[in-house]
């Protein structure tokens, strides 16, 4: 086992001036760095006793039981000491593990006390990733600080977050110059720059989280870091970036939390060749918690993306001929003769996607498989090798550093979108869906690979340090098959833990005479049967649904009756964000919520706010979307069964995510609807039935 001992470098408190000037950098390297490594043998690895040292914490008499949550009192789970205690034989033996810990176990606690007490035994830190910003929060600001108490150790734990979040100096000196006005889409965005600085000189750590003022994202886009153009050792402004002072600190941590976007970034560097480095310390320990989305996020990241508006907007930032702004405006024929080029190739970048663009169009689709050349030109690679080209050449012969590092990296990413062209265009990848979608700016292409595990396996489970997954809801019918088989889950064992929660917490009810979903009376019928069950609660409701479709015509057909009710509408599309809504809801326990896909997985509403959840219709996945079509496809010509294989166990693991928002905690109490007369009709509705532990309540629509 491996841990990095050292980095030749001190990042010193003091600030620097933003506007200094600079005359040296190269291009950044991840060999500069020379980080030294060591051997960790296995006999460094957490002892026998961590089972112990997780037990006590956890008993009745252990610190935990003595700590202060305010108003709430302790309550010994038993499922949370079974997980601490399982996790800790994970850490000692380095075997994977993986976990159904069921709302209400406590299982944040259940991984951190065996990570962290695994720490005085390991020099290699364990690395946490998550899904969502408001679990990390969680973990930094509370739990994590909490335990440090409870268990006497003084560990350390830092947060990780990608580069773009992060402010970057030496591209802040050049808005700070004589590049200014050239650089700045629009004159009146000086103010926010302005903004930005006196954020910085009152000590601001330079992250984006802690911006205590709103700025338009396209200063952000100038400001922020970005690993193309990093200068790395070689940048003047090196000893006291803000991106490479929060890396130190994630080098030194004992226990980094990270989102699953940074871990599975991280994770494709390390399938490559080397050459490109990583981004996460060289972790001894994984624990991946909401690790429900595993699939797709592996997916996501290890695949492709590629859109107009990508490629439109890296082109105006070096020259934008409509506001005569950008990078490129500068004297001299080199730069010259670099706008001309960019703006041929920005004309060439509109015309190569719009033939896809009125594909999708003539299909009236949102989303098209392409799986084979369509015959549409591409004039476009061209332009862009030319431009990388002329890029790399005026930048090898420019003075001014701060220039040549942008220039440099513009280079770059003319190349990688080239190569991403290529992929998608000519099929490169093999056992994958090439796709293209309606993005609110244009088209994007997407190349998914349709099978993750196989890289998974590779990549994540079979390396020299154990790998813990967890979530509320990885089984199907009590058996984790499914899920281990798409993710590739190998190397340890699964454990899944009971529900501390009583049956009788919830009912289910459901109509005996909806409309099925598929026939045009089902729409009406959901608008006549929501506020029916709205009423048992007196809002203080989630209506789930499966389409925006769905959403708005009952929406629009029940607002005037919610107003009439004294219940507070809020629907998601409108004005307000994901996050103002909840907030909303919490702050007014009359209000229902409409939500789509993003409400069913990731909300905590814990208590009153919160009685009613109604699930319009079971979520099994539009099988028109081209990567769902591909999945099923793949399957089918296997000789399998795409609805048993994969539609069906996809939906019962979402129908638990959705359900799954009601009770939080032992004093909840509520109500469970289904709209969709399939959950009792069909003889798969039992497999829905089963996945959950409330008791089923029949009865006629009014």
């Amino acid at each position: 086992m491996i841990k990095p001992v050292g980095m030749p470098f001190d990042l010193p408190d003091t600030a620097e001036n933003p506007a200094a000037e600079f005359d040296s950098g190269v291009e950044f390297r991840i060999e500069d760095f020379e980080i030294g490594y060591e051997v960790e043998a296995p006999e460094n690895r957490p002892p026998e006793a961590l089972r112990g040292e997780c037990a006590a914490f956890f008993a009745s008499g252990g610190p935990l039981a003595g700590a202060d949550f305010g108003e709430r009192s302790f309550e010994e789970r038993p499922q949370q000491l079974e997980m601490a205690v399982a996790i800790a034989g994970a850490l000692i033996a380095g075997e994977n593990l993986c976990v159904e810990a069921p709302t209400g176990v406590g299982k944040s606690f259940a991984y951190l006390v065996p990570l962290i007490f695994r720490s005085r035994y390991s020099r290699r830190p364990a690395v946490v990733s998550t899904e969502t910003i408001h679990l990390q929060e969680q973990l930094i600001e509370k739990d994590l600080p909490l335990l440090r108490q409870l268990v006497g150790i003084d560990f350390k734990a830092a947060l990780a977050k990608g580069r773009r979040n992060y402010v970057c100096r030496r591209r802040l000196s050049l808005l700070t110059g004589e590049e200014r006005d050239a650089l700045l889409p629009a004159p009146s965005l000086v103010l926010d720059l302005e903004r930005v600085l006196r954020w910085l000189e009152r000590g601001a750590d330079g992250g984006r989280d802690s911006l205590d003022c709103h700025i338009a994202p396209e200063v952000w886009d100038l400001i922020a870091c970005e690993g193309g153009n990093c200068l790395g050792v070689k940048c003047p402004f090196f000893r006291n970036c803000y991106y490479f002072r929060a890396r130190r600190q994630w080098e030194e941590a004992d226990i980094v939390v990270a989102n699953h976007a940074l871990f599975f970034t991280d994770l494709a560097m390390r399938c490559g060749d080397g050459s490109a480095g990583t981004l996460l310390p060289n972790y001894g320990a994984v624990l991946i918690d909401e690790a429900h989305t595993l699939e797709n996020n592996a997916a996501e990241y290890l695949g492709l993306h590629l859109s107009r508006s990508m490629v439109t907007g890296m082109l105006n930032r070096l020259y934008n001929p409509d506001s005569a702004r950008g990078l490129l405006l500068r004297s001299g024929a080199g730069f010259m003769d670099l706008r001309a080029e960019v703006a041929a190739a920005r004309d060439e970048a509109f015309g190569f996607f719009a033939p896809y663009e009125k594909l999708l169009a003539d299909r009236h689709e949102t989303a098209l498989t392409v799986d084979h050349d369509p015959g549409f030109p591409d004039r476009l690679t061209p332009h862009l090798l030319r431009l990388g080209k002329m890029l790399s050449d005026l930048s090898a012969d420019e003075e001014d550093a701060a220039v040549r590092g942008e220039l440099s990296a513009f280079s770059g990413r003319c190349r990688d979108c080239v190569d991403g062209i290529d992929q998608f265009t000519h099929r490169t990848r093999p056992d994958a869906a090439y796709y293209i979608e309606t993005e609110r700016s244009g088209v994007s292409f997407h190349v998914a690979p349709l099978d993750v595990a196989d890289v998974l396996r590779e990549t994540l489970f079979r390396q020299d340090f154990p790998v813990v997954l967890c979530s509320a809801t990885l089984t199907v019918r009590g058996r984790f098959d499914y899920y281990t088989g798409r993710t590739g889950f190998e190397g340890g064992r699964t454990l899944r833990l009971d529900s501390p929660f009583a049956p009788d917490q919830a009912r289910v009810l459901v109509p005996r005479t909806m409309p099925d979903p598929s026939g045009a009376e089902f729409l009406p019928a959901l608008a006549r049967e929501i506020p029916r069950f709205v009423e048992l609660t007196g809002g203080k409701a989630f209506v789930l649904f499966t389409s925006y479709q769905a959403l708005r015509y009952c929406a629009d057909a029940l607002r005037g009756d919610f107003d009439r009710h004294g219940w507070r509408l809020l629907a998601q599309g409108g004005e307000l964000s994901r996050y103002q809504m909840l907030r909303e809801f919490r702050s007014d326990v009359d209000s229902v919520l409409f939500g789509t896909d993003s409400f069913w997985t990731g909300v905590d509403v814990p208590g009153e706010a919160l009685s009613n959840v109604i699930v319009t219709k079971l979520p099994f996945a539009v099988p028109g979307h081209p990567l769902i079509a591909a999945r099923i496809a793949r399957i089918e010509a296997q000789g399998g069964s795409a609805f048993s294989e994969y539609s069906l166990p996809e939906a019962v693991l979402k129908f638990r995510q959705g359900v799954g928002r009601l009770i939080r905690s032992r004093s909840d109490r509520g109500y469970i609807v289904v709209l969709d007369r399939r959950l009792i009709s069909k003889n798969y509705g039992r497999a829905f039935l089963d996945s959950i532990p409330y008791k089923l309540e029949l009865f006629d629509n009014v």
